[in-house]
């Protein structure tokens, strides 16, 4: 079974005092400096010497002691530090501010296993700064009781990179658009109260929907209309109503708790959830209201960990499980799966549906390993399907997974390893670049296709790519959570 779940840990270990948006995490010290909110350095800070610093540099002005330093300098090597690495005490990792665009952090009252991104009525394609973003999460609180649905407002997320890195072209954007680098980022938020610890958040695609469902560790998924929470994020004075501040449907066919879900995109309503009694259950909307299917699709021997529609076919899902299995199953049939895989050699907790070459799929196991499927070659039952893929950087098992939603080619994934990695499956290996290849201290080479990683977070559970801001990425973990977009993708 897969290692998301909090039953093992100790929650009071992962509470975040409620703190201002984008307050430092005091665990990493790049945090403090990568999060671009707040404090600033002052920019003339540099051009005023104090008297004994002069005499300092004129008791160096040493010709002598200017060539020893420089060939000290030449003889330095400079080394690339790879996740693993083990730091001597001296030392702490620091982000590297010119590899990122922006790079923000949120703290909250509790860790959130899950989470999703909002649609909203902003546009599509947004380049400019300030960022402003809608999220719905769900806590691990303390007791049952204490537990929400939050609804967030994100606010100016202005760009964190450096003047510095920027090149003249960027430097008259920043100028143009009177961005007020110093200003903090705003929070808001709404919640909603949510009786048990909430495995999974997903809201559904359709863009003129704020629907979302949760799935909760008491075995009952919950589905809910969040348009008057947003509304009241958005006016002033704007009350919800006591009607609105519980679920629009709640599904009892589970017989106990579970974390596959996921909305279709092709049929709005449509709704698939997986337990961890390896029971997979359909909803549908209706004209008034939902309706949960009571017989469930059977075929796998272990919990299910994940599902995913077919970006293309309305009848057509897949299933990840702990059993190592992927199966792709027709709506029509519940007694048996069109077609099985034995994918990994360990429980398979994600899988991820390439939206725009509709025969991908990726998956991620609890050994660290990703795969991607031609799911084409799955239609031969002679032959067992081989990945045309295969990644094995993470050194624990993958939390989170999914692809990028306009460049084809580029996923990114989330790791118990405390890492983000973002890959880009049209690099390819050159022979002749073999004198380029990174190589850490351990032995561990970078393949090419690993665009960027990112660190920062501990204990990260899920990552996602924002839809209408090209390369922005949210992710939460027990440390809060992270908004940034890299210069990468």
């Amino acid at each position: 079974m897969s290692k998301r779940t909090t039953e093992d840990m100790d929650i009071s270990d992962f509470k975040v005092p409620k703190a201002p948006f984008g307050q430092p995490q005091e665990k990493i010290k790049s945090i403090k400096e990568l999060e671009g909110i707040g404090d600033f350095e002052d920019p003339w800070e540099d051009e005023y010497e104090t008297e004994s610093e002069e005499e300092v540099v004129e008791e160096e002005n040493n010709e002598d002691k200017e060539g020893d330093e420089m060939d000290v300098e030449e003889t330095e090597e400079l080394q690339v530090y790879l996740p693993g690495q083990e730091l001597q005490n001296d030392e702490v990792l620091e982000a590297d501010q010119s590899a990122y665009e922006m790079l923000h952090s949120m703290n909250v009252r509790w860790p959130c296993l899950s989470f999703d991104i909002l649609w909203d009525n902003l546009g599509e394609d947004r380049k400019m700064y300030p960022a402003t973003t809608y999220i719905v999460a769900g806590t691990q609180a303390d007791k049952p009781k204490n537990n929400e649905l939050i609804i967030m407002k994100m606010s100016q997320l202005h760009r964190t990179q450096n003047d510095d890195d920027l090149n003249d072209s960027d430097k008259e954007s920043v100028d143009s658009n009177n961005e007020k680098l110093d200003e903090d980022p705003i929070l808001e938020e709404k919640s909603l109260k949510h009786y048990g610890g909430v495995n999974r958040v997903r809201v559904t695609p359709q863009k003129d929907l704020q629907i979302a469902a949760s799935w909760a560790d008491t075995g009952k998924v919950h589905i809910w209309d969040l348009s008057p929470v947003v509304k009241a994020l958005d006016t002033k004075g704007y009350q919800i109503s006591q009607k609105s501040s519980k679920p629009l449907y709640t599904i009892e066919s589970h017989s106990t708790e579970g974390f596959a879900m996921d909305w279709s995109g092709t049929v709005p309503g449509r709704l698939i959830t997986g337990d961890n009694h390896t029971h997979i259950y359909l909803t549908t909307k209706t004209q008034s209201n939902f309706t949960a299917d009571r017989i469930p699709f059977v075929g796998h021997s272990s919990s299910v960990e994940d599902l995913q529609w077919s970006p293309t076919e309305k009848n057509v899902f897949a299933s990840a499980s702990a059993d190592q299995t992927i199966r792709i199953w027709d709506t029509r049939s519940k007694k048996k799966e069109v077609l099985c895989v034995k994918a990994h050699d360990a429980d398979v907790n994600v899988i991820t549906w390439n939206r725009k070459v509709d025969y991908l799929l990726a998956s991620g196991s609890d050994d660290g390993v990703i795969s991607i499927w031609d799911l084409r070659t799955f239609v031969n039952k002679e032959t067992k399907p081989s990945p045309v893929a295969n990644f094995k950087w993470h050194s624990a098992p993958i939390t989170s997974i999914e692809w990028h939603p306009t460049e084809e080619s580029v996923f990114g994934a989330s790791g118990a390893d405390d890492q983000i990695s973002i890959w880009d499956l049209s690099v390819e290996h050159d022979p002749e670049e073999n004198s380029d290849k990174i190589i850490g201290k351990s032995g561990v080479e970078v393949p090419p296709q690993l665009l960027f990683v990112h660190q920062g977070q501990n204990d990260i559970k899920e990552v996602h790519w924002h839809q209408q801001i090209p390369g922005c990425m949210i992710s939460t973990a027990a440390s809060g959570f992270n908004i940034f977009k890299t210069v990468s993708v």
